[in-house]
């Protein structure tokens, strides 16, 4: 059995405070500083930085953070495999997505999922952030990038392939470039963290650089930006192929694409045995994903 202090010491960290903690388990603050503060008596060691706003962890408290994840996560797995849990689709399943792809490419799936296995009780958060997969607060991560992290498991689900696209109202005013070259006399659309371009063509992989028209974090507003006529962007075909489609994009350059290193991941921890909710919703979502505009 895990230590109760070690398991409560780890829900303070992941919970951000001693307040958060107490409000989670139903218990009062008080009683959980006091618990805190006999391991750390127990331990000679002070663990946290006590703030009005947020809790900070020492650098003792830190080592033990990091000791215990991979302790608590094998001995979870050991326990699952023992009692047979391991074969029953159940418990807590945190998962992260990016803000676009998952609304349009995870959040869909999810009722199939929850139907098939009622048992599991999922908590979704879409952001473009990264989350840390290594501090036991979130189990499940789906990425979208040429590399997974270091440290960490990863399950291809696909290939994101990305294309150059404007609208036509944008291409009538500017011209249509011709050439790669012809790129540094546009209006180019990316959020702060993509440029400068990977893109592959007749000559192999090419480093375009250049300058956002508009700055900003957000791939969404890259996309609406690009249907309002703004600029050129470099959009994956999952979030832009029905606008391909219809007309309201159009492929610019069409001999040159996006990495093809970039891929679509299911991300975890590393753990002796992935435990089932989370194998079953690599599954099922990567079973939906290919074949999918873009995606495979």
């Amino acid at each position: 059995m895990f230590d109760p202090d070690y398991d409560l010491f780890l829900a303070i960290v992941e919970a951000g405070s001693i307040s958060a903690a107490a409000r989670a388990q139903g218990a009062s603050t008080a009683a959980l500083s006091k618990r805190l503060a006999r391991l750390e008596e127990r331990l000679s060691a002070r663990l946290v930085h006590r703030t009005t706003r947020r809790l900070a962890l020492t650098p003792a408290g830190q080592d033990l953070h990091d000791a215990l994840l991979p302790l608590r996560s094998t001995l979870k797995a050991a326990e699952e495999r023992v009692s047979g849990r391991h074969a029953h689709v159940r418990g807590p399943l945190r998962l992260t997505a990016p803000t676009s792809f998952g609304r349009m490419h995870v959040v869909p799936h999810v009722p199939t999922f929850l139907a098939a296995h009622p048992d599991v009780r999922l908590q979704l958060d879409l952001s473009d952030e990264f989350a840390d997969l290594l501090d036991g607060s979130c189990d499940l991560a789906i990425r979208i990038g040429a590399k997974i992290g270091t440290g960490l498991v990863g399950h291809r689900l696909g290939t994101s392939h990305r294309v150059l696209c404007a609208a036509p109202a944008y291409l009538a005013q500017f011209g249509t470039p011709e050439a790669l070259a012809d790129l540094r006399h546009h209006r180019l659309l990316a959020t702060v963290s993509q440029l400068p371009w990977q893109l592959d063509g007749p000559e192999g992989t090419v480093t375009h650089q250049g300058q956002s028209h508009v700055r900003t974090n957000s791939s969404e507003v890259v996309r609406e930006l690009a249907l309002g006529a703004c600029g050129i962007a470099l959009r994956s075909l999952w979030d832009v192929h029905e606008a391909l489609a219809s007309g309201a994009l159009a492929r610019v350059l069409p001999q040159y694409q996006g990495s093809q290193d970039v891929g679509i991941y299911a991300v975890h921890a590393p753990t002796p045995a992935i435990p089932a909710r989370i194998a079953a919703f690599i599954a099922h979502l990567g079973a939906h994903l290919q074949g999918g505009s873009g995606l495979a």
